[in-house]
């Protein structure tokens, strides 16, 4: 027997539809790659949507065809996001800031036959577009005064393909689990791996998104993306932004603090999103320049834990709530959101920030557990700590290319790769990556939390922690500080920061500074290199 209700496919070209409809006057900001910042509405995003679709059918562009982006946050990214999986073909956002050996890696192994890019890119595509095998058309998403004479790649001007169609388009009705979008995973170690993500995953994931308990926007909201597209979706947020209606601000190329803040005072942000080192310079611009966040209310920091002290520091001075938010590319990307539950909402504000400092609680529509080295499911005590394993409507199934073979075990669950509690109220906590957590003595100690600890102290910047060889214990934990300008700090004093804040046993051997912590492509700390770094390092006495 069936329902009566009637069989609506989830596609995302309905989420721009219902912008355009209901907020169709509702700003999209964006400041450009020619120096510019352009206004826009959800109305005309929508109708030059269409007009690449119709543009890129005309180029021969089939339903199921990949069309990559080399391109920051910008309305021209947003319509050929649309645009692409609106006519049934797949939008794969490809991250700049990997490698060009990657780069051309990714393009090939997606078989991309659009490339899209930014003026950013020009010298880079020129120099790897003999490598590119599948690529036919190299779109620059500029104007005509800004298209380069005497390149080496026959560049397709944007705004020239875009005014040379009508937009009298119908989008395609497709499959509700036909592909939208294809992301890749950073590939700090192989080949990187690719994300394929449905029309269905993907409206999913928007409405669990969108819940008071997890990023909490509607339509009054203005929001700052800062996370960009080619990093898991800018976490959903274009989605998002248009299932309500809310007014989007896009910084494009620029990822500073003094720009940054300027846009997001001018502009009102009221919700804004980014990795922890994107916030850590904008305290320091904040501090410096004495100034303030004008109406901003909530921020999403994710991508690596957020230290307590930023938590702290961006409500008590600013007064604006950090939302610690946990996903990966192979989730859509959202896991869980560190929204404050009724029971931790009525707690002293100095426990709220314990519980803010965890990753939070899962979202609607994703499952966890943890597990240990056999398999076998731990307890929801807070304590216990083992392998964090997923599954839910909008996690990954299998890789692109059936890469990696069969990831889920036979209940379902993709294994993280992290290694992460959960209390009795739901609350996840990552306490290390699981090649990353030291283990001395037979017993572990986690790097992120003793990070967290770190950062809090004066004079500190950033701080990493990897565990390096002992003769005795197996590891040892070594702590690596960036100060902050101006500031000196000692190993003396961040280490009496840390004593009664961790357990003794955890205390770092040594500390070292550096002048710059490598981070990944999307971010996060590398402690890939950094051991590389540190690899004739030995502790003193040993």
């Amino acid at each position: 027997m069936l329902g009566g209700m009637q069989d609506w496919p989830l596609l995302v070209w309905k989420l721009i539809d219902h912008a355009a409809l209901n907020h169709g006057t509702r700003e999209i900001v964006s400041l450009t790659c020619e120096g510019t910042e352009h206004r826009s509405n959800w109305a005309e995003v929508h109708d030059r949507s269409k007009r690449v679709a119709q543009a890129l059918t005309n180029m021969g562009m089939q339903p199921g065809d990949r069309a990559a982006t080399l391109a920051w946050n910008t309305h021209r990214h947003i319509e050929c996001w649309y645009g692409v999986s609106g006519m049934g073909a797949v939008a794969h956002t490809v991250n700049p800031r990997l490698f060009e050996e990657q780069i051309i890696y990714i393009i090939n192994h997606a078989a991309d036959r659009v490339l899209f890019l930014d003026l950013t890119f020009i010298e880079m595509v020129e120099k790897i577009a003999p490598q590119l095998t599948s690529v036919e058309h190299f779109v620059l998403m500029t104007d005509r005064a800004h298209m380069p004479a005497g390149a080496s790649v026959d560049f397709v001007c944007y705004e020239e393909m875009v005014a040379g169609v009508d937009g009298n388009f119908r989008w395609a009705e497709v499959d509700e689990n036909t592909p939208s979008g294809l992301c890749y995973t950073s590939g700090t170690t192989g080949n990187p791996k690719g994300v394929l993500y449905t029309h269905r995953s993907n409206v999913l994931h928007t409405l669990g998104g969108l819940g008071k308990d997890a990023m909490g926007i509607g339509s009054e909201d203005v929001i700052l993306p800062v996370v960009p597209m080619y990093h898991a979706n800018a976490w959903g947020l274009p989605y998002s932004c248009a299932a309500v209606g809310a007014k989007m601000v896009m910084g494009g190329p620029h990822f500073d603090a003094p720009t940054l803040h300027k846009l997001l005072m001018k502009e009102g942000t009221t919700f804004t999103a980014a990795v922890p080192t994107v916030w850590l310079g904008m305290l320091q611009h904040l501090e410096a320049e004495k100034a303030d966040l004008g109406k901003l209310d909530r921020v999403v920091i994710g991508g690596s834990a957020v230290p307590r002290s930023m938590i702290k520091e961006f409500k008590v001075k600013y007064d604006v709530d950090v939302i610690h938010a946990w996903g990966m590319t192979e989730m859509s990307p959202l896991g869980t959101l560190g929204a404050l539950s009724a029971e931790a909402a009525e707690l002293p504000l100095e426990e709220q920030f314990d519980i803010k400092t965890k990753q939070g609680r899962a979202v609607f529509g994703v499952e966890l557990k943890i597990t240990d080295d056999e398999g076998e499911d731990l307890p929801r005590d807070g304590e216990a700590f083992g392998h964090l394993m997923v599954r839910g409507p909008w996690c990954v199934g299998e890789y692109y290319g059936g890469d990696g073979g069969h990831i889920l075990d036979a209940e379902g669950w993709f294994d993280t790769g992290d290694v992460a509690t959960i209390d009795k109220h739901g609350y996840m906590q990552i306490t290390d990556r699981a090649k990353d957590v030291i283990k001395s003595g037979g017993e572990w100690i986690s790097s992120i939390e003793l990070e967290n600890e770190a950062v809090g102290a004066e004079g500190v910047a950033e701080a990493a922690v990897i565990g390096l060889p002992h003769p005795k214990w197996d590891e040892r934990p070594l702590l690596v500080i960036v100060a902050k300008p101006g500031a000196s700090p000692t190993k003396e004093s961040v280490l009496a920061h840390l004593e009664g804040r961790i357990a003794k046993w955890w205390m770092p051997d040594d500390v070292q500074f550096v002048d710059e912590i490598p981070h990944t492509a999307t971010g996060k700390i590398q402690k890939t290199t950094l051991r590389q770094q540190f690899e004739s390092y030995s502790f003193p006495g040993v």
